[in-house]
């Protein structure tokens, strides 16, 4: 199994699962934990195909893969090309790409009349006058292929382009870093119909063209729509979860989508639900854990194991055994002096994890995208509505003190 990418985790379940891993990495991400856990290691940029391209090639050869999957964003692409370039089951090039190209994802939907959002290349300022003349207020504008919520803005107006386009231009000048993500920059925005309701997202995993829905997740979204709390099951009707599910799987058919895993996300707006986005991997924010809590099922053991036949396929998604929520630790920007609380709330008997990415010294930053978030806290309770409250109770008991 080619691995591409990735936390260590990732790794070990690809071989508890059975496996023999052939680890692509970047050097720098290499550490000597892996060592035990991979037959081979590719050390180097998988987001250069001319770098791997001979790489998947002479793996190949040396090694027999038979499988393919990466679990991370920057991966989905190369994972795509080395299955077309090896004849390998899964997802092709064409197929990650239509996610990741926001404008050409819209203009598919569009051709095959499922479920159309208006979206248009925003190509210089007057680009934002000319949408909202066709579409009107509000719109929004964003990155073609972004990621982790950043760029996004709302348009309500017209007093609001000027201010738009100064977004634009700065997140264009201005790349945000990750450790995950590495550097990223960005130049194609788009805009787009407002898709005005509450958000959820499809978890899915998709067996030879049959998609499994697992869960349907309910969100919580700060006004600049970066994601802080997420929750399983979601509280929804069962008319309106079928409606979700319905739209969720109907655009998987309309993009390509044959196997593994996907993320969709939606909003269930007043004439139905509307997909914002979607991912061929599972949901980041640990969705992965709060549906292996609530249902029992790995997706990430799931998404290394099944294409080399070594998960069972899924007839159906399994009922609940209870519910999950997550929800962010957030700081006022500054450098961390402190941190108060959080192993009291790790040592709470329902608390499935409380991670934390930053130490004393650290810089908080402005909530600009997803990696800003300083932190997370998920556990578990026998109904959502306990699950989320008792998440937000715990994630405020955490407190970062900064300067």
């Amino acid at each position: 199994m080619l691995v591409i990418g990735g936390r260590i985790e990732t790794v070990a379940k690809c071989r508890e699962a059975g496996a023999k891993v052939i680890y692509l990495q970047h050097p720098h991400r290499f550490t000597a934990d892996h060592v035990p856990l991979v037959h081979a290691a590719l050390l180097a940029d998988f987001t250069d195909w001319a770098v791997t391209r001979p790489l998947a090639r002479s793996a190949r050869e040396a090694f027999a893969i038979s499988g393919v999957a990466t679990l991370t964003e920057p991966a989905l692409e190369t994972a795509g090309r080395v299955t077309d370039l090896l004849g390998l089951p899964g997802n092709g090039y064409a197929v990650h790409r239509l996610l990741r190209d926001k404008l050409a994802m819209r203009r598919r939907q569009a051709e095959a009349g499922v479920g159309p959002v208006a979206a248009a290349a925003v190509v210089e300022r007057r680009s934002l006058a000319q949408f909202a003349e066709a579409h009107g207020y509000p719109f929004i504008v964003k990155p073609a292929d972004g990621v982790a919520s950043m760029g996004v803005r709302k348009v309500a107006g017209p007093s609001d382009l000027a201010a738009a386009w100064r977004h634009i231009e700065q997140v264009r000048s201005e790349p945000l870093s990750a450790a995950t993500f590495g550097t990223v920059s960005v130049d194609t925005f788009l805009a787009e119909e407002y898709l005005d309701g509450p958000e959820y997202s499809v978890e899915a995993f998709t067996f030879h063209g049959r998609h499994v829905v697992l869960a349907v997740t309910e969100k919580l979204t700060l006004p600049n729509f970066l994601e802080i709390g997420h929750a399983v099951p979601a509280r929804l009707t069962e008319p309106v979860r079928q409606a979700v599910v319905a739209a969720a799987t109907a655009f998987l058919d309309c993009i390509g989508v044959g196997e593994g895993p996907s993320h969709t996300e939606i909003r269930l707006t007043p004439a139905g639900p509307r997909v914002v986005e979607s991912h061929t991997r599972p949901g980041g924010d640990r969705i992965i854990e709060l549906v292996e809590a609530a249902y029992g099922i790995d997706l990430e053991r799931y998404t290394v194991s099944w294409p080399v036949d070594l998960v069972a396929e899924l007839d159906q998604a399994p009922a609940p055994r209870q519910a999950a929520a997550t929800r962010f630790v957030l700081a006022e920007p500054g450098t961390v002096e402190r941190v108060d609380g959080l192993e009291a709330v790790r040592a709470e008997p329902d608390v499935v994890l409380a991670d934390l990415n930053l130490r004393p010294g650290d810089e908080v930053r402005p909530l600009a995208w997803s990696w800003d978030r300083p932190g997370q806290v998920v556990v578990t309770a026998p109904t959502t509505e306990r699950a989320v409250a008792r998440a937000e109770e715990l994630a405020g008991r955490i407190r970062i003190v900064t300067r």
